[in-house]
């Protein structure tokens, strides 16, 4: 079975290419362990599990439907636009890695 870390690179394997994507690694900055595009973080690794950018109707239909859990950055409260995705399915999580890389790259996150 991959690790989570695994998984991950699978993903940055397959989005780097993608218009505007920005693979980690390439800056020494905040945000450097994560997938952005256009310079805004849409996915990346954190406390063992992969994080995604989405919008908020969708990350409460994801935690509702026990497919992800809030994402609190250690400030003490969710953060209303990021979600923890449950399970480790490579599908699944390229399906919803494509949904964050759409929602950062069009410009709609705040």
């Amino acid at each position: 079975m991959e690790t989570v870390e695994e998984l991950f690179e699978t993903l940055v394997d397959e989005f780097v290419s993608r218009p505007g994507v920005t693979p980690p690694g390439a800056t020494g900055r905040f945000g450097s362990h994560a997938l952005k595009v256009d310079g805004s973080i849409f996915a990346m690794v954190v406390r063992g599990a992969l994080v995604l950018k989405l919008p908020r109707d969708r990350v409460a239909a994801l935690v509702a439907a026990g497919e992800g859990g809030p994402f609190d950055a250690n400030k003490g409260r969710p953060m209303k636009e990021w979600v923890t995705v449950h399970g480790s399915d490579l599908d699944t999580w390229r399906a919803l890695t494509q949904e964050a890389y759409r929602f950062v790259g069009d410009g709609k996150a705040l």
